[in-house]
């Protein structure tokens, strides 16, 4: 059983939700971010569990300068507002919907330093069009890239389409590569699953895994298959039929990529 609460650092802690799952792995990781000195950012409060909610606040020393999201989808998101009432503070998110108020909404490139910790907004849309990453540096050079749904902790992320899209995905793990490179970031901390410790050839892997995906689909319409249910079947006949809703999500994704202009232009 995972622990439901990790010391990363003197200024990440983990908070695992009790709401594990084919989609969620272990739970949903709950990330508070700051040191003891003033309140701290509460990263994806989970689902409205208030047990998991106050074993979060007491973590996070009774109080939170906000609470900041990934992306829009529930197994993050609906704890967020009772977790900012308890927290006495907002939420701030990509998405205005999510967000609290037109001032709280997260866009690419926000900074917020929290004493020696600076938190900044990295926009990484694909698994959702609002998913973003938070690069942490810590006040001694150490980095680390908070990525939501983007990157797992075991496995490879969905692409929910048609919000999700695998063009933008991959253009964000090129993105992703290339903070990890520039600001030697030693761990990425996922939404679901254990910290990631080998960032750079994690995320070198993700991209290979979704360019032989594709090349897997185009096999499956090259030997008949038509329907997205019908290449599930084929290309992802190794993983659990649980998941099969979800992989044909980003077999939807993968026929829309394989049509686009940009893909077809360089066949």
């Amino acid at each position: 059983m995972p622990y439901a609460y990790e010391r990363v650092s003197p200024f990440v802690q983990k908070v695992l939700a009790p709401n594990p799952g084919p989609m969620t792995l272990d739970g949903t990781n709950t990330w508070i971010l700051g040191d003891a000195d003033r309140p701290p950012i509460i990263v994806d409060p989970g689902p409205l569990d208030e047990d998991h909610l106050d074993r979060v606040l007491a973590a996070a020393g009774g109080s939170a300068e906000a609470v900041w999201i990934t992306h829009r989808h529930h197994d993050h998101t609906d704890g967020a507002a009772r977790m900012a009432e308890l927290a006495g503070c907002r939420v701030m998110a990509a998405d205005p919907a999510v967000a609290a108020a037109p001032d709280g909404v997260l866009v690419d490139g926000f900074r917020r330093e929290l004493g020696g910790l600076v938190l900044q907004v990295v926009a990484t849309p694909g698994h959702t069009s609002d998913s973003i990453s938070f690069l942490i540096t810590e006040p001694a050079g150490g980095s680390h890239l908070l990525t939501g749904d983007m990157v797992l902790g075991r496995g490879t992320t969905v692409i929910t389409h048609p919000d999700g899209d695998l063009a933008a995905y991959l253009d964000s793990l090129d993105t992703m590569i290339d903070i990890v490179r520039r600001h030697a970031v030693s761990e990425i901390l996922p939404g679901h699953g254990d910290r990631v410790t080998d960032p750079q050839g994690t995320l070198v892997l993700y991209r290979e895994h979704r360019h032989e995906r594709l090349e897997q689909v185009r096999a499956a319409l090259a030997a008949g298959d038509r329907t997205p249910s019908e290449i599930v079947r084929r290309v992802y006949a190794d993983v659990d039929p649980a998941v099969w809703p979800a992989a044909e999500q980003s077999v939807r994704a993968q026929l829309e990529y394989l049509q686009s202009p940009r893909v077809r232009s360089s066949d």
